[in-house]
């Protein structure tokens, strides 16, 4: 019996190693590195083929035929995979337990039924489970497929039997071929069980969607190996205390990423939100110190959203920064700025910023309404309940111009918002209050 060899992989990047050690040498991340037992021996699951011949050659400009899409019945995925999904391809979507995933996916695969051949690989749940979640949702008449195995084995041979047009592994972290002798969801797993089914989609043109686990940190766990073979890698977000979930590209082939969707969970299921500003905004009080409006740009969408900060007196020596659904630091900095140049004793303050419906935005172009809603809430002012706020605050003080003001502004006329505090700019029309420097504020403010 030959002896079963031992080595070691990392599971950020999956670099190999014959021993283990703390620090990973290619990704320096310490304590990521497992053992991976029978790695080495694992044997191909696809047959060799003769590779003497040359491949055959294509010129980059020669004539090709535009890709083709298939539409998921949601126009929101569809932004999010830049027009529908593509065959061939390989899509990975990540997110936290019970976020819904199989949900997103059991909806879509319904709809993909009307023109494909559907097969759903349901590793983690039973047959019996998934039928009770698509009689909730109200798609259990749908021609999916269901195949409630784990072994990689036997969902290549169903794929080669069946022929399906799109295949759903739900999720990849479950699977387990027998030539590997780790447990399922290690390292040599994923590689291994991931690779041997991108190789059949791309050979038979068959569209594939994984869902993957995600670990503490919120990042997609296993390999980082996984993500680059992959076409596309998407993370379905939400919170808890609210209804709303959110769908982003991080990448994409075949489209643009950063673009999100935007859908409410329900008892029925997801359904996508057409006016997503709307929805943040909704139960914003009027007449409140410290709430601004800012338009925020995700993607190619400029999306309005609500700001609030409070400022209250600080008996601590080192005064609190706490923030919600922003870059700390750049709290921070907006905070210095106006210490230094609005003369405002914010380093006597303890500072509290939220983004109201648990978005997360990180762009400069919020630095103008944090300053805003923080001196708001200083100075105890309220905004023009009409009016919105955005653009980029540089160290000097000076207020900077922004990407997409144009689309900002439009977003923000179209929902009622005609009143703008924004750096002067050709593309905005109307603009009511330009400002170019921090120390106007206050003067604005107090009209």
């Amino acid at each position: 019996m030959a002896k079963v060899k031992t080595q070691y992989s990392c599971n950020k990047c999956g670099t190999t190693f014959p021993r283990w050690q703390g620090k990973c040498d290619s990704c320096n991340e310490w304590n990521t590195i497992v053992e991976d037992i029978g790695a080495a021996n694992a044997s191909p699951l696809l047959p060799k083929k003769n590779t003497a011949k040359a491949a055959p050659i294509t010129y980059l400009h020669s004539e090709h035929k535009p890709v083709p899409r298939i539409e998921t019945g949601m126009s929101e995925f569809d932004r999010v995979l830049g027009g529908g999904f593509v065959p061939g391809s390989a899509i990975l979507i990540g997110g936290d337990p019970g976020i819904g995933k199989s949900t997103l996916l059991l909806q879509t695969a319904a709809y993909f039924t009307k023109k494909n051949k559907v097969l759903y690989v349901c590793g983690e749940e039973s047959t019996s489970q998934v039928q009770m979640r698509a009689k909730r949702l109200g798609v259990d008449k749908a021609e999916v497929e269901l195949c409630p195995i784990s072994q990689l084995e036997m969902v290549l041979a169903t794929i080669k039997h069946n022929q399906p047009d799109i295949v759903i592994i739900d999720s990849i972290q479950t699977l387990f071929a027998e030539s590997a002798d780790s447990a399922p969801g290690s390292v040599s797993q994923l590689r291994l069980c991931a690779h041997a089914l991108i190789q059949v989609a791309k050979a038979s043109g068959i569209g594939l969607i994984f869902v993957g686990h995600v670990t503490k940190d919120g990042t997609i766990a296993g390999p980082r190996v996984i993500e680059h073979m992959v076409d596309g890698v998407l993370y379905f977000e939400g919170d808890r205390g609210h209804s709303f979930r959110l769908l982003r590209a991080f990448k994409n082939r075949f489209g643009a990423t950063n673009e999100i969707g935007v859908f409410d969970m329900r008892d029925t299921g997801l359904t996508e939100v057409t006016n997503p500003s709307a929805l943040f905004l909704e139960g914003r009080p009027e007449g409140a110190s410290g709430s601004v409006v800012l338009p925020a740009l995700n993607g190619t969408r400029p999306l309005l959203v609500e700001v609030q900060a409070l400022v209250s007196k600080s008996q601590l020596s080192q005064p609190r920064r706490t923030t919600l659904g922003l870059d700390a630091n750049r709290v921070s900095m907006v905070a210095a700025v106006l210490d230094k140049h609005a003369g405002t004793p914010f380093g006597e303050h303890d500072v509290f910023v939220n983004i109201v419906g648990g978005l997360k935005i990180n762009e400069p172009a919020a630095d103008l309404a944090i300053a805003t809603a923080l001196m708001s809430s200083l100075t105890n002012t309220a905004l023009p309940h009409d009016m919105a706020v955005f653009g980029e605050l540089g160290l000097s003080g000076e207020i900077r111009n922004v990407t997409s003001a144009g689309d900002r502004a439009i977003e923000a006329t179209k929902l009622g918002y005609g009143s703008l505090l924004c750096p002067p700019s050709d593309g905005i029309k109307g603009t009511t209050e330009p400002i170019k420097h921090i120390g106007d504020l206050l003067g604005i403010l107090r009209g």
